[in-house]
């Protein structure tokens, strides 16, 4: 299949109308006619995604996270951007993201579906009936320790962080994929007892509970990691003549 129409394929699920302005989702480098036989989905392209990926000779890299933010004025040798461009030119390697658009149009429901929240409502809106992050109520009233266990569960953790009383009762919970300080407001806001996110310091967690908000942090790459094996599994149902290998491993950190 050639890459314009696998293109087509992702655009389906997830409108680039849909991207923020500051967000630089799409072909971020390739041919669109090139032949696809091989693709590697990933969270972001770095330098061992990229190394994989010549190692499989695999024809695309699809990511979540733009490898490209903002614009760049030169590609060479002296900044890690510029390799890692060079090395996809050099073996012919195309590199797709879908972010934001993902995020408002499968993440955050994919991510509410695994922690079973009913009757969801978008978190953040950002336009009619879309936007990012959910709220809705659990399948049952939990403390907090066992909403944890349940987390790590749905999510294949073996970690998380937790700020608040782990004997909190709670039923009404909001999930937020990626960074979600942004949205302990909107989830006080929506009267949720909890929120399940990830990037959350120390000072900003102490204040979500002084607000009345329990936090629980799965981590950035710990929920959005979903990603990879839902487009693993729609590339399959759609094109089931290309070959897909993920690669779930979180980089550059580690629990010790």
């Amino acid at each position: 299949m050639k890459l314009e129409r696998l293109i087509e394929l992702f655009n389906d699920i997830a409108d680039p109308g849909l991207c923020s302005d500051w967000d630089n989702s799409g072909l971020i480098a390739g041919d669109e006619e090139k032949e696809i036989r091989r693709v590697l989905c990933a969270l972001d392209a770095t330098d061992e995604v990229i190394d994989e990926a010549v190692e499989l000779k695999a024809d695309l890299i699809l990511t979540h996270h733009p490898l490209i933010f903002r614009g760049i004025k030169k590609v060479n040798n002296r900044d890690f951007t510029g390799r890692r461009i060079m090395k996809l030119v050099r073996n012919d390697i195309a590199c797709f993201a879908m972010h934001t658009n993902f995020d408002i149009s499968c993440m955050s429901d994919e991510a509410a579906d695994r922690l079973g929240l009913s009757d969801t409502k978008i978190l953040q809106p950002t336009g009619d009936d879309i936007g990012f992050g959910r709220v809705g109520n659990l399948s049952a009233r939990m403390r907090i320790d066992e909403l944890s266990e349940l987390v790590k569960e749905c999510f294949c953790l073996e970690h998380v962080k937790v700020f608040g009383d782990l004997q909190k009762s709670v039923q009404k919970a909001a999930i937020m994929p990626g960074s979600g300080a942004s949205a302990i407001n909107d989830s006080v806001n929506a009267k949720a007892e909890v929120l399940v996110t990830g990037d959350i310091g120390h000072h900003e967690g102490i204040d979500a509970v002084e607000k009345g908000i329990a936090i629980i942090d799965a981590g950035h790459f710990g929920i959005e990691k979903i990603f990879i094996e839902y487009m693993k599994d729609y590339i399959k149902r759609n094109a089931d003549d290309i070959e897909v290998f993920t690669d779930n491993r979180e980089k550059g950190f580690s629990i010790i």
